[in-house]
């Protein structure tokens, strides 16, 4: 299972859909990327419907979207990968 994570201004708490198949959660992240590149004036409406949560859908504004990430859920002790960037120092 992958999920897509958007962040957005404004809100302090993450929106996440959740996709099956990397592919469709791939197509939807580079839809959101290409809407994040368009120009300000632009008010692109994007729909999100979640794989897991059948009856989940989310509809943001593109220029409200700060960030967009991928990440896959591992089913190795029922957690998950954690999401976003981290440094391993050594």
């Amino acid at each position: 299972m992958f999920s897509l994570e958007l962040s957005m201004k404004y809100s302090p708490f993450p929106l996440s859909i959740q996709k099956k198949e990397f592919d469709d959660v791939k197509r939807i992240y580079d839809e959101i990327k290409n809407s994040m590149n368009e120009t300000l004036e632009s008010t692109n409406l994007i729909e999100l419907r979640c794989d897991k949560v059948q009856n989940k859908l989310i509809a943001v504004r593109a220029k409200e979207i700060i960030s967009v990430q991928i990440y896959e859920k591992s089913s190795v002790a029922g957690g998950a990968k954690r999401p976003g960037f981290s440094l391993n120092i050594d």
